[in-house]
């Protein structure tokens, strides 16, 4: 008995017929407006699109994506959703898939090699047409292998994909300057992990190039941002006690710069007065709890639209160029 009622509930469901009949235009119309096939009129399309609320119509996705080969859902590898600048991000794609008649389907890799090659068989089996990705800790091979539309956030995953990031030299260049400008002269570099094949190394190569044309020593040290604060929090203490002629710090993003600022706190330091400390991203969420902070900012909600934007035209088969010079501007605070 509860099989045959089942069955009248779909049997009952409204299909492309129905829509037809009370838009009052043929199956076909119905079919290319719900796959964007062909020039419709915007008058035909409020049509339909009237008729689907009217009789509370839900296009089947599975059956269109079998249809044209497609399902307009884009997969996105963040590191975690919950960093600052990660989760502008994810909005500001999100937003721009949305716009353009796409879905995301989002995924955490906690920067772990396992979990990324998980997520990408995942992604592979859910039939995404395309991949934003924004934490890389594996091989561009693993994701040339999909063979899928390829995006990547402040990193390279190989030929025929596209790259988006800021002029990450520029970042570390008006980041140096700064801290020269104040009268540092022992800076310390906080750096992520330099194994990464990713455009935002050159924030490092920037500082090594200012730091040796005013005459003065590097202090590079990588300390991997995805670390537990506590962990991040012990190297920095530790570096400080290593290094105690450290009178300014470029922290390599704004959570670092925040962990510094707590480390130094505990020590006895203030910023400017005895180090002073520059960050890097410059996300709302950051400047909202920390608006004293110097940073680099960048325009984060751009990066975004871009990403989506690029993944979209390579899902249509169209070529964008990669964007890996947008500009940065640096924001003057009280902590240098």
């Amino acid at each position: 008995m509860a099989r045959g009622g089942n069955q009248s509930k779909e049997a009952a469901k409204p299909g492309i017929k129905e829509v037809a009949a009370v838009a009052g235009v043929s199956p076909t119309t119905v079919s290319r407006v719900l796959n964007n096939r062909g020039y419709i009129s915007k008058e035909t399309r409020d049509k339909v699109h009237a008729a689907m609320e009217r009789i509370n119509y839900a296009p089947n996705d599975i059956a269109r994506a079998m249809l044209n080969g497609r399902l307009n859902l884009i997969g996105m590898i963040v590191p975690f959703v919950s960093s600052p600048f990660h989760g502008q991000i994810v909005q500001a794609v999100e937003r721009t898939l949305a716009e353009n008649g796409f879905k995301m389907l989002l995924c955490n890799s906690a920067c772990r090699p396992d979990l990324e090659r998980a997520y990408i068989d995942m992604l592979r089996r859910n039939m995404v047409d395309g991949v934003i990705v924004n934490s890389l800790n594996i091989g561009a091979e693993a994701y040339a292998e999909m063979g899928l539309s390829l995006v990547g956030i402040d990193c390279d995953l190989g030929e025929g994909s596209v790259q988006v990031a800021s002029d990450s030299y520029r970042m570390g260049e008006l980041a140096t300057r700064r801290l020269l400008d104040d009268g540092c002269r022992r800076i310390l570099c906080l750096r992520n992990n330099s194994r990464m094949r990713m455009p935002g190394n050159k924030r490092t190569e920037a500082y090594r190039d200012l730091v040796a044309a005013a005459g003065l020593p590097a202090l590079v040290r990588e300390v991997e941002f995805v670390r537990p604060d506590a962990e991040k929090e012990l190297a920095i203490a530790q570096i400080l006690a290593e290094n105690p002629d450290i009178d300014g710090i470029f922290a390599g993003d704004d959570t670092m710069a925040a962990v510094c600022l707590n480390v130094m706190r505990k020590r006895g330091l203030a910023a400017p007065d005895d180090i002073k400390v520059v960050g890097a991203d410059g996300a709302r969420r950051t400047m909202t709890f920390m608006p004293d902070l110097t940073t680099v900012r960048q325009d984060i909600d751009r990066i975004g639209e871009l990403a989506a934007e690029s993944v979209i035209a390579l899902v249509n088969g169209e070529k964008p160029e990669s964007n890996t010079k947008l500009p940065v501007e640096l924001l003057v605070g009280k902590t240098a």
